[in-house]
Parts: structure tokens; C-alpha cells; sequence
């Protein structure tokens, strides 16, 4: 079943008519992600939500951008602390990401953590991680972009957690040239 809503019918000021958001949704669940645990730490509390809301801003300086709700728990966790770490989750950490998509206090228990420049909690299990201090904030809609300038970030083994059309997957590889299906 294909679903679709044209916005270009112009209003009489000339703006565009939004579109309905389940419409919004459904649209960019065909896009592919991966996926994240954010966290911050302020004074001794610690915090973290999952997140694929992520990019890689910019190189030079080296910046990374994170959206968040602007009624999560997340976001005054990070308009207080001055910094976050982006955890790439690994194909098999499925429970690490639905464990920090609940609404509530996180629970970081059974989970091997370490610190590196910022002091957010970062995964010693993640494929990899970005340690990154608050430099700005700005408002869109009804979530706040944070941007970090990374300052240590590290890449381990294993594949990506992958998020597509509201279910969780993998990459796939060519076992005889190992390259994975998006190469």
C-alpha cells in the first residue's frame, strides 16, 4: 500500500500546507539508521536515551548534532551538563536500545561503562563512540539540536545496529569478499 500527501498546494500567504505526521513518520521510517545510545552525566547523575537523530556535522571542526524532545528527561539531563557521549550500538545490542527507549530513569546496571575526556558514561561494547562537549543549542520544532565538538571517539569490531520501517536489522555481507551489501 503506497501512502501519499502532496504539501504544494500554497496558502494564500504563500506557505506550504504541512503534512500530517504518522504521514511524517511512516516516510522517514524507510530510512535507514543506525543506531545510538546517547549520554550525558551531570554532577553524579547519569543519563542516556536511545537515538538515531545523529549526525556527523561537521569535520573541521570536527562537530556532531543530536535531537532531542524537548519534553524527554534527555533533554534537561543535557541543557544541564556541558557534555554527551554517541554510542554506536553493535547488531547484537538490541536490549541496549530498548532498555534506553523506555520513558523513566535509566538503568545502567550490568553494563560495562568508562569515561574518556568528557565524563559521559560511554559502552566498552559499542562498535564505537564519540565523545563530544556542548558548544550550541537550537530550537526545531519540538525538539532542541545539540552540538558537541568531539573530542575522543574510538571504533571497535562488529556490525552496526541497523533501524528500518520501525524494526531493528543487520547489515548483510558477502561471505566470499566480506564486503557488506551497502559497499
Amino acid at each position: 500500500m503506497r501512502l501519499s500527501l502532496q504539501s504544494k498546494t500554497e496558502s494564500q500567504e504563500g506557505e506550504y500546507m504541512s503534512i500530517d505526521s504518522d504521514l511524517q513518520r511512516q516516510v522517514m521510517g524507510h530510512f535507514a539508521t543506525g543506531v545510538t545510545v546517547v549520554t550525558t552525566r551531570y554532577g553524579d547523575d547519569v543519563s542516556g536515551m536511545t537515538a538515531n537523530a545523529v549526525v556527523s556535522l561537521s569535520l573541521d571542526p570536527p562537530l556532531i548534532l543530536v535531537c532531542v524532545d524537548l519534553e524527554s528527561s534527555m533533554h534537561g539531563m543535557l541543557t544541564s551538563s556541558d557534555c554527551f557521549a554517541v554510542n554506536m550500538l553493535r547488531a547484537d545490542q538490541q536490549e541496549l536500545s530498548k532498555r534506553f527507549a523506555k520513558p523513566g530513569p535509566k538503568d545502567f546496571s550490568g553494563i560495562e561503562l568508562k569515561t574518556a575526556q568528557t565524563g559521559a558514561p560511554i559502552f566498552l561494547d559499542a562498535i564505537a563512540y564519540a565523545d563530544c562537549k556542548i558548544t550550541e543549542i537550537i530550537r526545531g520544532g519540538d525538539h532542541d539540536m545539540f552540538i558537541g565538538q568531539m573530542v575522543a571517539g574510538e571504533v571497535g569490531d562488529g556490525k552496526p545496529l541497523i533501524f528500518y520501517g520501525g524494526q531493528y536489522g543487520s547489515l548483510e555481507s558477502d561471505e566470499k569478499s566480506g564486503r557488506t551489501s551497502s559497499d
